[in-house]
């Protein structure tokens, strides 16, 4: 089934408003946004070779009392920046409707990329997190499907901690984002 976000094109945030907006972690997310660095001066051309096309939209599904989305979405405003491609956000409480066609294993998890053509229909996604720290939340969840269980959030503290290793201290997840933006947006 293909989606469409035609309906919600132009009725998010821009990502200032959106930062300017932000009621928790502010600091944090400017923070992240400002050591932003890229990885390879040849990453860097890919993205801005992006300059030319007009036919892609972006979109982020996010919330900012999301860590992910005060650690990831600040790399993502940076690549986009550098394509000049059309950047809105989507409060991910304000469209319930688009959230829940971009679930991550069942569940609502922010944030989620969106990249559209003019028309709206959706070429690719990303997210919630960069695919080597989503991994430890797969295994979770496939070894924990009984939310119910009484060890389930005592190894969801676990899991979270774990995640919080694989980004690690500094700012070296933010190159495996960029390659995975990369990755995605070579095949459109």
């Amino acid at each position: 089934m293909s989606k469409h976000v035609a309906n919600v094109i132009g009725q998010g945030i821009s990502p200032q408003a959106f930062i300017d907006s932000m009621q928790k972690n502010k600091e944090a997310f400017i923070s992240w946004y400002d050591q932003f660095a890229w990885f390879s001066e040849e990453e860097k051309e890919f993205f801005e070779s992006l300059q030319y096309r007009d036919d892609i939209r972006c979109l982020i599904l996010a919330a900012d009392w999301c860590g992910d989305v005060v650690r990831n979405v600040p790399v993502v405003f940076r690549a986009m920046e550098a394509a000049r491609i059309d950047t809105e956000v989507l409060i991910m409480e304000q469209f319930p409707e688009v959230m829940d066609q971009f679930l991550t294993m069942g569940g609502r998890s922010v944030p989620i990329v969106i990249f559209a053509d003019t028309g709206g229909y959706v070429l690719g996604q990303w997210g919630p997190r960069p695919s080597d720290v989503q991994a430890h939340m797969i295994r979770f969840k496939e070894e924990n499907p009984d939310r119910e269980a009484p060890d389930y959030q005592d190894n969801l503290k676990v899991v979270r901690q774990r995640i919080l290793e694989q980004y690690g201290e500094g700012t070296g997840y933010h190159a495996r984002i960029t390659s995975e933006l990369r990755e995605l947006l070579s095949g459109f």
